[in-house]
């Protein structure tokens, strides 16, 4: 007798009757994939013994006045950096899929965290890529030694959730979810199906037994989290670990996170001893910055509730061409062309037979409006190989019409820029009436293109 199988789509997680070319949920194409419809992981990870679903205890409806919530629901994982993205902390029972590239750094991040929780906690280390050995060579070398740290070299997911439930950790990190089979199942570890029915058992596991459990993930070649879209939905937090191959600087990021603001960064630097907390990534992202060189500007935006500094440059050169070529990198593109336009029509500069090249430093990626006025400036100084003043910085929105909106949190923007040592800094005259001026910082309001070309080129 042919075996049961189910038809859903990797991005949302949809199931159909057949195979479609057209997802009928999310729209996506060619994103329906049949899958064996076996039953998952028998186990008692919610909590109670084994059984079947009637004889489960139904859970009872209840008041949200009588649901209780304690203080001791975040613990502080030891990287200051890291509770930052977290949202404050870690949440006791929660499910946190940490994704980056090969050699990245999670696992090494993982195990710096499992030194500091294992002071208050009792941590089960599980690794399904390396030897017991191998992760003890680098426990070493992070100098990462306590009683309260296990460790176990384990794929089979029902053996390993047996071992957890004898066990009964605090925090449980899995390294990782490609690596975890359900025997019950046909298909090869890291597919579709096993990495779906893997992720459910340990959310399961989390919320029946009140443990933390963290995940490292893989990424595909799109730099998304491999496996199913339905998989960044069953989890609390998605957090990305980042970086320039070529640097040895690292970006945490928050692309979900149910416990707090998913617009937190964490910066931290690489080094032999492990990963080390940048906790000012602003003097990071402005180190290096050339003197009296045109097409360059520093700009103020917001991560989260953290003021961050960043260095926008731009080249515009003649083309030798009839269609001019336009890049942009850590500067969202159509933002880009927008101002270029704006730059044309509203500062009368042309720049339609220009190359046109916008680069941010440092690999940060800039999608805040408040840096469109750095960005006009470095593009006007490339264009009449002017310099802008190294002391200068500039904050604020560019509308259509050349006319510069106001921006939010102004205050801790102005602050931030005084205090990296700033002299000037460029602003908005819309909306900023009431703004004090720092102590050392002088405040020029524009109102538009025109009025900002003037002042400084």
């Amino acid at each position: 007798m042919k075996a049961k199988t189910v038809f859903y789509c990797t991005e949302c997680g949809n199931e159909t009757p057949k195979w479609q070319g057209k997802c009928p949920a999310c729209g996506s194409w060619n994103t329906i994939v049949e899958q064996p419809a076996e039953t998952g992981i028998k186990t008692r990870a919610a909590g109670g013994s084994k059984r079947n679903s009637h004889d489960r205890q139904r859970s009872r409806p209840k008041r949200i006045s009588e649901v209780e919530t304690t203080d001791e629901l975040r613990f502080h994982t030891g990287l200051s950096e890291l509770d930052r993205v977290l949202g404050g902390g870690a949440v006791r029972g929660s499910l946190v899929l940490v994704g980056g590239a090969p050699g990245i750094g999670k696992s090494t991040l993982m195990l710096q965290i499992c030194g500091q929780l294992c002071h208050f906690a009792k941590v089960l280390y599980v690794s399904g890529e390396e030897s017991e050995r191998q992760i003890k060579l680098r426990a070493e070398r992070l100098d990462v030694h306590d009683d309260n740290l296990y460790l176990l070299t384990e794929t089979d997911m029902g053996s390993m959730i047996e071992s957890v439930l004898e066990m009964r950790p605090d925090v449980l990190i899995v390294d990782s979810i490609q690596t975890m089979y359900n025997s019950d199942l046909t298909t090869a570890p890291g597919s579709i199906g096993q990495v779906k029915d893997c992720t459910m058992a340990l959310m399961q596991l989390a919320k029946g037994q009140n443990i933390t459990v963290f995940v490292i993930g893989h990424v595909n070649k799109e730099g998304s989290i491999a496996g199913p879209k339905v998989l960044e939905h069953m989890v609390d937090c998605v957090l990305y670990f980042e970086g320039e191959s070529h640097m040895s600087y690292r970006i945490l990021h928050a692309a979900k996170n149910r416990f707090g603001a998913t617009n937190e960064i964490g910066v931290f630097e690489m080094e032999d001893g492990g990963l080390s907390q940048v906790p000012n990534p602003s003097e990071l992202l402005l180190s290096g910055r050339p003197v009296d060189a045109p097409g360059t500007c520093v700009a103020c935006i917001m991560e989260g509730a953290r003021p961050v500094l960043a260095e926008i440059q731009a080249l515009l050169a003649p083309s030798g061409f009839g269609n001019p070529r336009r890049t942009s990198n850590g500067f969202d593109y159509n933002r880009a062309m927008l101002l270029l336009a704006v730059l044309e029509k509203r500062g009368g500069l042309m720049v339609n037979t220009c190359d046109a090249y916008v680069n941010v430093i440092g690999g940060l990626s800039v999608d805040e409006p408040a840096a469109d006025l750095a960005a006009v400036v470095a593009m006007a100084s490339s264009f009449r190989d002017r310099p802008v003043p190294n002391d200068l910085a500039a904050v604020g929105e560019v509308g259509l019409t050349g006319e510069l909106r106001s921006v939010s949190t102004l205050n801790q923007r102005l602050s931030e820029v005084q205090r990296l040592g700033f002299t000037k800094c460029l602003i908005p005259m819309r909306g900023s009436e009431k703004v004090a001026e720092p102590e050392g910082l002088q405040l020029i309001r524009v109102r538009n293109i025109r009025e900002t070309l003037a002042a400084i080129l």
